[in-house]
């Protein structure tokens, strides 16, 4: 039986500090005249929305503003912003913000264009979404999810206490990502390393899974090696343009590598407990990256030891077996200057660990990990964060 593989980046790029001002433009191209600004109201009081605004203003481009996402997004919310975008005759979206907004918009999309609820959409075999998304526009705002240019969404079933995934196809996608490193300046550190870090976990993730390909290897480990060197100042510097632009070009790129397919242990878990617990995704993934790697360089040591390379590691005269090592020390390292805080600096209780194992074994993304899994394996991941 052949395995036939894929690979597919339908979004259209385009980035500079201040691109922003192309907005209305942008929109335009699409065929849009009355899109639904989709965001939240922290970014609107931190007068991000501003930006996006003026731009249209200045294109005498007519929109709709939703400014009601919160993190992770729940089922309701994706359902109730698109029957506002009908009921406004909105005609397309733009996704203003971190992954949140983002994945919001492109839910939206799928509801308007699907019908039913966002419920209906999680992703399985075959694939429940038939139509394209409205165009859509996403602009981030963070340097991290690279939903702007993924074909995922990562919505939050509140009664199933579950984040799932919905896409795995173009049909979700962003039709341009409008990258403006400038929207991430003065970010608060913590939001900064938190979304840099969830950036490194899909390029290694994504590297090292075994739906791993030749061009988003090649994607990913650009952005490791863009982390590995930025992440450190764009947290100690929050005004640091050159950190702010690098940064966005690597969680793009590491957004891109994500593909068609799942990625491995560390959102597996990540998406499990952050629909347990409501917990920011960027810091928990980052927390969990380290141990993760610990457990799954045995699995690819090779690609492993290319990461410490990437990391900036010096690997002369190392065995493979410890250059692998080290990458898994370097990002250690880094996850504590970013000052990542643990699990249960969290406020996750030690004795939830047996629901969380089983919670992650049963995520599809525990199927692309580099190496073997059980429940047993991922007790004993979650309880070496707690050591």
């Amino acid at each position: 039986m052949i395995n036939l593989r894929s690979f597919e980046v339908p979004t259209v790029v385009k980035h500079a500090p201040g691109a922003i001002t192309f907005l209305a433009d942008e929109m335009k191209a699409l065929g849009s005249k009355r899109p639904m600004l989709v965001t939240d109201k922290g970014l609107a009081k931190a007068g991000l929305v501003d930006e996006a605004t003026k731009s249209l203003k200045a294109g005498n481009l007519d929109y709709v503003l939703f400014d009601g996402v919160v993190a992770n997004p729940p089922i309701a919310l994706v359902d109730d912003a698109a029957e506002r975008y009908k009921a406004e005759g909105c005609d397309g979206l733009i996704g203003l913000g971190g992954g949140s907004p983002m994945d919001t918009a492109k839910s939206i999309g799928v509801v308007v264009e699907n019908g039913g609820s966002i419920l209906d959409y999680e992703w399985a075999d075959p694939q429940p979404i038939k139509k394209r998304i409205p165009p859509l526009v996403c602009v981030p705002t963070t340097a991290g999810t690279g939903s702007e240019v993924t074909l995922w969404a990562v919505i939050t079933d509140p009664a199933r206490k579950i984040k799932y995934n919905v896409g795995g196809t173009g049909l979700v996608a962003a039709h341009v990502a409008l990258i403006d490193p400038l929207l991430t300046l003065g970010l608060p550190g913590h939001i900064t390393a938190g979304t840099g870090m969830d950036a490194l976990t899909h390029a290694i993730e994504c590297y090292t899974c075994a739906y791993a390909q030749p061009w988003p290897d090649a994607v990913a480990l650009w952005a490791i090696e863009t982390i590995g060197k930025w992440l450190r100042i764009a947290f100690a510097q929050g005004q640091n343009e050159e950190a702010r632009y690098q940064m966005s070009m690597a969680a793009m790129l590491a957004g891109m590598s994500y593909g068609t397919e799942s990625a491995g242990a560390v959102h597996a878990m990540s998406q499990t407990a952050g629909g347990v617990y409501n917990l920011p995704h960027g810091a928990l993934t980052a927390s969990l990256l380290p141990p993760v790697m610990e457990y799954n360089y045995l699995g690819e040591p090779h690609k492993y030891a290319r990461i410490a390379q990437a990391m900036g590691e010096n690997t002369w005269g190392l065995t493979v077996w410890e250059a692998a090592e080290l990458a898994v020390d370097s990002v250690a390292r880094l996850t504590e200057d970013v000052e990542i805080p643990t699990l249960p600096e969290m406020g996750i209780p030690e004795e939830d660990i047996p629901m969380l194992a089983q919670l992650a074994f049963d995520d599809p993304q525990t199927v692309g990990n580099p190496r073997d899994l059980t429940v047993a394996a991922y007790e004993k991941i979650y309880r070496s964060c707690f050591d």
